[in-house]
């Protein structure tokens, strides 16, 4: 039997997510072989599990599925434990048939009591049945929908293997334009943009009187701490605002594609080149884990000093 050394024992618990011993102990069975040690620990299903429902589930999938005439999209979040159980093909096969679920269902719907594909089991029995297989928690976070009517796209876009979702609806004032290029690719420049820059808002018009409010009196306390006058304050603040409003609003920032551009001016020049109107109308965008607290454990430098007897 080989020696392994707390490299590959690092490797193999950050694949895992198993505990530092029984890390060491795949590795000397498996003679050293990585792949092997993988294989032995979850057959043994040592990799950290949920067995109970409150165990946190951070990482995971955003997945899409758009409609064949492209007029309907649904997005999806589905998360488990670890990076490692991420990218089990049964989980991501689970996220798929989660999404396709979510297509057929009416807005708002509760997913988990739905029917999942293939079977007579619910969304909920199947997850149920998967947590026992892979022995992580898995949770159907949030869906969401955009539908159009009359002329017009839904387009998704998927970042980094599921790590950012994006759902875009726009709306054309003739239907013939739907299969030009410069729309297309105009829907795809948009879609990459708020997955990189993370809009709050569409536009401008409807950001709420309560965020800008909220965001004032952020600035309000920031300017006080600064000690910064109460007199001096309001015309700090508006340029503040003004300069916030572009960073959060999608058609006032300036395109990631032509940065001397904003987006709305780069769909003002497509708009004129389709010869009808162009209005973007919705998105949505999940970044995976998004609010989530992940929990605390202990470092591998922890670990190795508790196996070590020194903690």
């Amino acid at each position: 039997m080989s020696t392994v050394n707390m490299q590959q024992v690092k490797e193999l618990r950050d694949r895992t997510q198993a505990g530092l011993n029984d890390c060491k102990a795949a590795l000397l069975e498996a003679d050293g072989d990585m792949e092997k040690a993988v294989e032995g620990i979850l057959k043994k299903g040592l990799a950290k599990s949920a067995k109970r429902a409150g165990a946190v589930a951070s990482e995971g999938v955003v997945v899409t599925q758009v409609s064949a005439d492209a007029h309907s999209a649904v997005i999806a979040e589905v998360n488990i434990q670890t990076d490692f159980a991420a990218r089990n093909d049964q989980f991501l096969a689970f996220a798929q048939g989660v999404v396709s679920v979510a297509a057929k269902a009416k807005q708002g719907a509760d997913l988990s009591l739905e029917a999942f594909p293939g079977g007579s089991a619910t969304v909920e029995d199947t997850r149920q049945a998967l947590v026992g297989k892979l022995g992580e928690n898995i949770t159907v976070r949030r869906w969401e929908r955009i539908q159009l009517d009359g002329a017009g796209k839904v387009h998704s876009y998927v970042h980094m293997g599921g790590k950012i979702g994006v759902l875009l609806g726009a709306r054309l004032g003739d239907q013939a334009a739907e299969a030009k290029p410069e729309f297309n690719q105009f829907l795809d420049d948009v879609a990459m943009q708020i997955a990189a820059m993370g809009p709050l808002f569409l536009k401008a018009s409807v950001v709420s009187d309560d965020a800008k409010k909220k965001q004032t009196e952020i600035y309000d306390a920031q300017l006080a701490d600064e000690g910064k006058p109460e007199a001096a304050r309001p015309k700090i603040i508006e340029g503040k605002l003004g300069k916030w409003m572009k960073e959060v609003c999608l058609l006032e920032q300036p395109s990631v594609m032509e940065s001397e551009k904003t987006v709305e001016a780069i769909r003002a020049e497509v708009e004129k080149k389709l010869g009808t109107t162009l209005e973007l109308v919705q998105f949505v965008r999940f970044e995976r884990g998004e609010g989530i607290e992940k929990a605390a454990g202990d470092d591998f430098a922890t670990e190795v000093a508790k196996m070590a007897g020194g903690a």
